[in-house]
């Protein structure tokens, strides 16, 4: 939802979104084939790509289920353990988290399957293959579209969405008001 700003804004305008590895976005960015990166990951330092970061937000994360794992949500989170889980693939962020919480809570779920996309994670998680995690700032959204419930809310694991643009200050009109709407609706 994010994006809707950049529809009504007075001048036409055309937003083009392209889905791609972090790596192939940063140097579409760079040769200006983009206007603005939204990540969860800044640029890292050292970075051959001169980029800049903006941070938009912060969210908690909500586990998910199909009707079938609702029973889950009564010991949460120790009830995970041996579960059924869909997670973000290795070496992402938001996985090193989730890894360092299932350590911290000492709980070892059974992954059933690793996703670089997270569309396609939550589709395999709205067809009861697994428990499954969402920013808690679209949980509303996604239980929603899929019918799903909650199984549990973690403050610990936090995931951070970024905007990434080629310049110091964004001056795009569209990636202004999408900014801007992140920032004032989704996180605030």
């Amino acid at each position: 939802h994010g994006h809707q700003p950049a529809f009504r804004l007075p001048e036409a305008m055309r937003v083009v979104c392209s889905e791609d590895s972090f790596d192939r976005l940063l140097a579409r960015l760079a040769l200006h084939e983009l206007d603005v990166v939204i990540a969860d990951s800044p640029v890292p330092s050292g970075s051959t790509v001169r980029a800049y970061n903006h941070l938009l937000g912060e969210s908690a994360m909500t586990f998910l289920g199909t009707s079938d794992f609702a029973r889950l949500a009564r010991r949460f989170p120790k009830s995970l353990n041996g579960a059924p889980i869909l997670l973000p693939a290795d070496g992402t962020p938001l996985r090193r988290s989730m890894n360092q919480w299932f350590d911290s809570v000492d709980v070892k779920p059974r992954i059933v399957a690793e996703f670089q996309d997270s569309a396609l994670l939550k589709a395999v998680g709205a067809d009861g293959l697994g428990v499954f995690a969402v920013p808690t700032v679209v949980e509303k959204v996604v239980r929603a579209q899929l019918g799903v419930r909650v199984v549990g809310h973690v403050n610990e694991v936090r995931e951070r969405f970024w905007a990434i643009s080629a310049e110091r200050r964004i001056k795009n009109p569209a990636v202004v008001a999408i900014c801007d709407a992140a920032r004032g609706k989704v996180f605030a």
